[in-house]
């Protein structure tokens, strides 16, 4: 069940502060759950059209006016660097109006540079104010990422760890994340991420057949 149906470009959870720019998404994870959910908690994520850059900020400063958030975070029912140069501006305007109090995090499948050539996409984030990319990684080679994540690109697991490395380069604060089940070896996940040189998050699976 969803609060209200307008889909929600800002939306939160406990004390962070997300936003959904983009259904867009080069990956089909067959455990995602925008496959089977309208939302999370309880707000509709399913938008209608790409908001506008100009809507996106709207909506976010109506929620900054509400309390002061811990983080503020790119992530809804779609990739965010598929609207990289939204991203990038509402980013520059989150530190402008907040200054350095509020950190901004981008929940990223790890495709930029794929999905934006000729770009260097974590030195863009980097500069525009973002400071931590939480880097999803359901698979430990190219053979159980494709399996898991069904990416609509080739090579999308070597992707992902070229997106990691250059953004380690940059000088972001990189994490990969993963979620717990079966049919992801948290293990071998680990060790992948063991040498890139970031941290692993493991994260829990809700199940949403029912």
């Amino acid at each position: 069940m969803v609060r209200e149906e307008k889909p929600r470009i800002a939306y939160w959870l406990d004390n962070n502060l997300y936003l959904n720019i983009t259904n867009q998404c080069s990956n089909d994870c067959w455990f995602c759950f925008r496959n089977f959910k309208q939302g999370v908690g309880g707000f509709n994520l399913k938008l209608e059209r790409e908001p506008t850059t100009a809507e996106v900020k709207a909506e976010l400063e109506a929620a900054l006016a509400l309390r002061r958030w811990g983080e503020v975070v790119f992530c809804g029912f779609g990739e965010p660097t598929a609207r990289l140069d939204v991203l990038v501006e509402v980013a520059r305007w989150i530190r402008k109006r907040c200054g350095g109090s509020v950190p901004i995090r981008v929940d990223t499948n790890g495709h930029g540079y794929v999905l934006n050539k000729g770009r260097d996409v974590a030195q863009e984030l980097r500069t525009a104010g973002v400071s931590k990319v939480s880097v999803s990684l359901n698979g430990h080679d190219e053979a159980s990422y494709a399996e898991n994540c069904r990416p609509m690109l080739g090579g999308g697991f070597a992707a992902v760890l070229e997106f990691v490395k250059k953004a380690v380069d940059a000088g972001l604060d990189v994490e990969v994340s993963a979620v717990r089940m079966p049919e992801i070896d948290v293990e071998k996940v680990g060790a992948v991420a063991e040498s890139l040189g970031v941290p692993l998050r493991i994260r829990d699976y809700i199940p949403c057949f029912w």
